[in-house]
């Protein structure tokens, strides 16, 4: 392709806001329309001066032809909308989690052969200077042989976060905290150090029963298929604040810890016969007033797209492993009491 990629994006609310900003901000980019279902969201999109649509429906019978359609939109509704922009023609960039079961990801790809059309899973994180470090140290061997991985996320998600009436918080559209918002960490993991085996775990709810149909914490323990042993603790009970989001790995030749609130800093590095080298700084979490979520890296995200689409590179990530940070999503959960999944 040698014009501009031609975009829209479905979901007008913040983070489908921040794809569009992004595909105009490229200079290989072309917003071409908006979609959303809360007609209040025309006005707030109005400043990028293109058509708004009120259903995915009537943009692929109506609107402007899209190279890419960028799904924005509550989690359970990403199966569904992927399949309609591809059936379209159009390929797709889709947010986290891809789907909320392996079965609709594996729907997704299959219809994306047929077609073939790529699915680009958006997990950012994946461009943080210090995730890129890890996988540079592990790809390297720096670290010998892999003894345990403990990841810990410790975040704040309360009522201000679960209001009544959204999405947030509701089994079949939002499908659980580890899918909304630590699958970014599961992703890390499982890129670094592949799939797991002997899962157990332990889940709690402890101040959130007013609030979603599911659990707020949970203590996960799980042998790598490559070796080692890792724990996923994590919990969106924390009081007012973020507390940390955190990834220690022990080794044969040494020991790291990168942590912060979003893994975004470095804070322990004692490696044989290596010296840490400085790394770029880390771009600032996304705000949502509030709170705040992962890196601010979605500008990445649309470099890969069309540097992908026009033949220069490949997908950062790709269907198949988004397929993977799902099942492994579901995997964990198939152990939850069926109390704690209260719709």
């Amino acid at each position: 392709m040698s014009e501009k990629i031609k975009f829209a994006v479905i979901g007008a609310g913040h983070i489908g806001k921040r794809h569009a900003t992004m595909v105009q901000r490229h200079p290989e980019g072309e917003l071409v329309a908006m979609v959303d279902t809360d007609p209040a969201r025309e006005s707030e999109v109005d400043s990028y001066g293109v058509p708004f649509f009120l259903s995915m429906d009537d943009f692929l019978a109506r609107g402007p032809k899209a190279d890419v359609i960028c799904i924005c939109t509550p989690n359970g509704f990403h199966a569904d909308q992927a399949m309609l922009a591809l059936e379209s023609g159009s390929h797709v960039v889709c947010e986290k989690p891809m789907a909320l079961s392996k079965a609709d990801c594996e729907r997704i790809i299959y219809k994306s052969l047929q077609t073939s059309k790529l699915v680009f899973c958006v997990m950012q994180n994946r461009y943080s200077p210090p995730s890129l470090w890890l996988k540079e140290m592990i790809m390297e061997n720096r670290l010998g042989e892999i003894f345990m991985v403990q990841i810990n996320c410790y975040w704040n998600r309360d009522a201000r976060y679960y209001k009544p009436g959204t999405w947030k918080g509701d089994q079949a559209l939002d499908g659980g905290t580890l899918f909304t918002q630590f699958s970014h960490f599961i992703d890390i993991m499982y890129w670094l150090f592949g799939d797991i085996k002997n899962i157990s775990g332990r889940f709690m709810d402890f101040n959130h029963a007013q609030l979603t149909d599911f659990e707020d914490s949970g203590l996960i323990q799980f042998e790598f298929m490559n070796g080692g042993a890792g724990t996923l603790n994590y919990s969106t009970a924390v009081w007012d604040n973020n507390l940390e989001s955190s990834m220690t790995i022990i080794g044969e030749k040494g020991s790291i810890k990168v942590g912060g609130q979003y893994m975004n800093e470095v804070e322990y590095c004692h490696v044989q016969d290596y010296v840490m080298p400085e790394l770029p700084p880390s771009s600032p979490a996304n705000d949502y007033g509030h709170y705040k979520g992962s890196a601010a890296n979605h500008h990445f995200i649309f470099e890969n797209v069309i540097d992908t689409l026009k033949g220069k590179t490949f997908a950062t990530t790709n269907a198949l492993e988004g397929l993977k940070v799902v099942e492994i999503i579901e995997r964990i959960y198939a152990l939850r009491a069926p109390s704690l999944v209260k719709s």
